[in-house]
């Protein structure tokens, strides 16, 4: 025989009982997970200071990847109370073992006087535009709201930075800084994606700038057009959240760690050479960082550029994607990154793997010896 809705409520209660909100702060205070599981539009209106903005949809891969365990206290709060109890129950029936509702739910949190936050939210257009990565726990609001407010600088307009930039700014980048010094050539457009026929001869990070401003004109494109050296690095990461490097000469990869490395900046770098590239995550502060990995640049010479060995447009490509996942899985929070690693690539044989990299602690940059 089938039961009501309220009646199922009444048997939860007494089942598991509901926390009060002042005994839910204290809990929470100690150590507690305080979890609002309202949708979007509700949290807009408020949530308890120092609440996880999880959403009742995928709660259960949300938790998982937000790392809580089985054994953890959760405390989850709706708007009064209901939808708390029975996600509550779903979880106590996945395995978790101390999962507790908060009485009145945020109606409740607000009489008594406790104190809650207006979270920045994303508007209807925002929403529409970003619909499919919403939906992943992964990202959600909260991660979409970090890639809107976030400042990346992408060196270089060309193989690596086009495809890159255009991700990024696909994906909802608030800001992005662009710097190149050259202009477009018509042998580029077979793989500097970024750029036109009709914008041969004009400056790279201006033809940058309309491509990516065409696509997504809610967010802030910076042209800087000038040469990546030692003299400018530290003056062009200042400000920005995050670095990614498609520059393609040992100069401006030196430089740009460097003031990575004193700016306390994360890089992510990208290389390629014929049917090979690499990308690596290089954290914040080093240990490790491209010196590291390349202590020295190799002799002059000794490293073919593309117009003497050749690229076909599609290598670059995947390897700039690449470096725009690892920068958009680092903005959004997400674990799993090629922090302090190198993904290596041989795409004529499709033979792909990653290494560790170890900090080097004689490093003249980041070194701790």
């Amino acid at each position: 025989m089938s039961i009501s809705v309220r009646e199922r409520l009444a048997a939860l209660r007494e089942a598991r009982p509901p926390v009060e909100p002042l005994e839910a702060q204290r809990l929470a205070e100690a150590g507690a997970w305080l979890i609002d599981i309202r949708e979007a539009d509700e949290i807009a209106q408020g949530t308890p200071v120092g609440a996880k903005p999880l959403g009742r949809g995928f709660l259960e891969m949300r938790l998982e990847r937000e790392g809580a365990a089985a054994d953890d206290t959760l405390l989850l709060l709706c708007a009064s109370g209901s939808r708390s109890l029975l996600a509550a129950d779903q979880l106590h029936q996945l395995g978790y073992t101390d999962v507790r509702s908060v009485a009145g739910g945020f109606d409740g949190w607000k009489d008594a006087g406790l104190p809650f936050e207006m979270p920045p939210m994303l508007d209807a257009g925002d929403r529409a535009r970003y619909a499919r990565q919403l939906t992943l726990p992964e990202v959600g609001e909260g991660g979409q709201t970090k890639l809107r407010d976030a400042r990346v600088l992408v060196i270089g307009a060309g193989g690596l930075g086009s495809p890159a930039a255009l991700y990024l700014a696909a994906a909802g980048v608030g800001h992005l800084g662009i710097v190149d010094h050259d202009t477009v050539d018509r042998s580029n457009l077979h793989r500097q994606i970024l750029h036109r026929d009709a914008s041969v001869g004009q400056p790279k990070v201006r033809s940058a700038q309309a491509t990516l401003s065409a696509l997504n004109p809610a967010i802030e494109i910076e042209p800087i057009e000038t040469r990546v050296g030692p003299d400018n690095a530290a003056e062009l990461v200042a400000g920005y959240d995050l670095v990614v490097d498609g520059s393609d000469n040992f100069s401006a990869r030196y430089a740009i760690n460097d003031a990575c490395v004193g700016a306390n900046i994360a890089l992510v770098y990208g290389a390629v050479e014929r049917f090979n590239g690499q990308v690596g995550v290089f954290p914040a502060g080093g240990q490790p960082c491209y010196r590291c990995l390349f202590a020295e640049a190799p002799p002059a010479g000794s490293a073919p550029t593309c117009a003497e060995a050749g690229v076909i447009g599609a290598v670059p490509g995947i390897v700039g994607t690449i470096q725009a996942l690892e920068a958009i899985k680092l903005i959004v929070g997400m674990p799993d990154t090629l922090a302090g690693k190198l993904l290596s690539l041989d795409v004529r044989t499709q033979r792909w793997r990653t290494l560790s990299l170890p900090g080097n602690p004689h490093c003249t940059v980041c070194g701790t010896a």
